[in-house]
């Protein structure tokens, strides 16, 4: 079973560093809960830049940030004598979210047995999804917004790093044709993005077809992108 080790820390209620996104929350959830969780919720979402829609969705909640999105459904009451609408829920959820997690406050030892034993009865995946369990409602939406957090921080850093990859061939493709413009007699390395097919003709004995696909090599961003110089 893949638990988080959330229900001994406590809530801190802070900001966290780099938030931001959009947070839903399913209309019939927010309808089953007291009104100063609901305050709790818009309070602590607009500390940290999010923006609370409240629509018709399946999960509880569905978090978006970075362009990631997560969905989550939040236990606020375990009941031990009726679990199997819960895992139900969970068992049909779970096959249409690619990142789904199950946020559940346990503040009593008998709920966690309960958990624990429901778990196994209803022959959950390990890990499909993660369950959390929390001590109090508050801790448990602050672990949300972390895990959404985190989820959008990670796909923000894998595009960061794709791009910093494509800059660097890109800057190793210019290096590379500026090396071959500025090895033409003539052409140095201030006038090489400016050589024209006359100069190159001039200064070189290349065909004038070939004169003509450097020239566009140099000046034309869609030829340059794909060069085809033979």
């Amino acid at each position: 079973m893949h638990l988080s080790d959330s229900t001994t820390s406590a809530p801190s209620h802070a900001t966290l560093s780099g938030t931001g996104g959009v947070c839903l929350m399913r209309n019939v959830w927010k309808g089953e809960q007291h009104p100063y969780v609901i305050n709790f919720i818009s309070t602590f979402l607009s500390a940290n830049s999010f923006r609370l829609n409240f629509v018709p969705i399946a999960p509880d909640f569905i978090f978006n940030c970075g362009g990631l999105s997560v969905a989550f459904v939040f236990v606020t009451n375990w009941d031990c004598n009726n679990v199997s609408l819960i895992f139900s829920r969970v068992q049909k959820l779970r096959t249409q979210f690619a990142r789904f997690y199950v946020i559940i406050t346990l503040p009593a030892k008998q709920q966690m047995n309960s958990f624990i034993q429901s778990y196994f009865t209803f022959e959950m995946v390990i890990g499909k999804p993660t369950f959390v369990p929390v001590q109090d409602i508050e801790m448990g939406f602050e672990k949300m917004v972390k895990i959404a957090h985190s989820s959008g921080v990670y796909k923000q850093q894998k595009v960061g790093e794709k791009l910093k990859a494509e800059k660097k061939l890109s800057v190793q493709g210019m290096n590379f044709y500026l090396k071959v413009v500025t090895s033409i007699p003539g052409i140095d390395n201030h006038d090489a993005n400016a050589a024209s097919k006359d100069q190159i003709l001039e200064n070189t004995d290349l065909s004038a077809e070939k004169a003509e696909m450097i020239s566009r090599f140099l000046r034309d961003p869609k030829f340059y992108s794909s060069p085809k110089i033979t």
